[in-house]
């Protein structure tokens, strides 16, 4: 039985990873801290449902699929032949007040994309 022997570049480098330099440790530097993140705009078209409160939803779309609660916001999702609109609502940031829709998601109702205002036609010509 035959033992190889290590090359000498192969015990250099061993020898070289046991010598016990590891560089300082350097102390990080503080992180950035994020301010407000901001909410991209919705088109100008959708004005006829921003702002709205779930009662005067519920009176111009009638009773949604779903209706769910997360901390404070809240999603209802209505649907109709063509499309599912999910309107978001949250309360206002300062004061009191009911929870208005602050973001509109629109899709057709195999998930294709779909122009967010042409649903909210089509939900409200529907009732």
């Amino acid at each position: 039985m035959r033992i190889a022997k290590p090359s000498v570049p192969l015990v250099a480098l061993l020898l070289a990873a046991c010598s016990g330099t590891v560089p300082p440790a350097r102390p990080a530097g503080p992180l950035p801290v994020p301010g407000r993140v901001p909410v991209p705009e919705q088109p100008a078209n959708l004005a006829p449902i921003r702002g709205l409160n779930a009662a005067q939803l519920l009176a111009r779309f009638g009773q949604p699929r779903l209706d769910v609660t997360e901390g404070k916001g809240r999603k209802l999702q209505f649907v109709g032949p063509i499309c599912v609109l999910d309107a978001y609502l949250y309360p206002p940031e300062r004061g009191g007040g009911a929870a208005a829709v602050t973001w509109v998601d629109a899709r057709q109702r195999d998930g294709s994309p779909l122009d967010q205002a042409s649903c909210v036609a089509a939900l409200s010509k529907r009732k």
